[in-house]
């Protein structure tokens, strides 16, 4: 004679296990990577975000030649290529009557020192500038966070994300500024990599006459096709 209480026993048991087993099935199912934390992209994936800060549905601009080596007009260890109509230049500080006045301003910020500059203007757009951290060893999220501060404007609602820009690692970093002298809030984006052990910023705004629609398909093109030099 079977025991009613063991068959119940077995029976809530038996119950038990497929509930668990369904269960885990489902859970295997899942569409996640099982080695990416929560809320975190997959390994190899680039990160999207449409809207405020990053409007990643801003397509890179057409590509028109590259600049980037020691011997061209952007003297960087890495290669990038340029926008259709944007042109590269090397800045070199001011001297004269002009350097007494501005001294560093125009050519240093925040631990930083401006190395090239790509303009935009004739093909509608505003500038990306190129800078390298002036201490080795600098952490990319480091260098960002100080040129950033570093300039004479109010920073605010800073956000940052890694990235992964042509052959590098990038930390890329998001804010506001106000200025001092017109109170006028822009958008600011810039992203950072290590190469031949310098640190290296490229960084583009908003601006009274620019808008993110002018700057970002030509930053977004470079960080695409950003490369070691050769």
């Amino acid at each position: 004679m079977i025991d009613k209480r063991g068959t119940a026993t077995v029976d809530t048991r038996t119950r038990a296990a497929v509930l668990a087993a369904v269960t885990l099935g489902l859970l295997a199912g899942c569409g996640h990577d099982a080695d990416a934390p929560t809320g975190q992209p997959a390994a190899g994936t680039v990160p999207r975000a449409t809207g405020e800060p990053w409007y990643d549905e801003v397509t890179p601009a057409s590509p028109a030649g590259t600049t980037g080596g020691t011997s061209s007009p952007c003297p960087l260890p890495v290669s990038f290529p340029l926008a259709d109509g944007w042109t590269a230049k090397a800045v070199e500080a001011p001297r004269g009557e002009l350097a007494e006045l501005v001294g560093e301003a125009l050519t240093k910020r925040g631990g930083t020192t401006v190395r090239c500059e790509v303009d935009g203007r004739k093909a509608g757009g505003g500038f990306l500038r190129i800078w390298a951290a002036d201490a080795p060893a600098v952490t990319p999220r480091t260098a960002l966070e100080g040129f950033a501060g570093g300039g004479d404007e109010t920073v605010g609602g800073q956000q940052f994300r890694d990235i992964r820009a042509g052959g590098f690692d990038a930390t890329e970093m998001s804010w506001l500024a106000t200025s001092s002298l017109t109170e006028e809030t822009s958008r600011n984006w810039a992203l950072a990599v290590e190469s031949a052990g310098q640190t290296l910023i490229f960084a583009v705004s908003e601006g009274m006459v620019t808008e993110r629609t002018d700057v970002l398909p030509a930053y977004r093109l470079a960080a695409q096709g950003l490369a070691t030099a050769g």
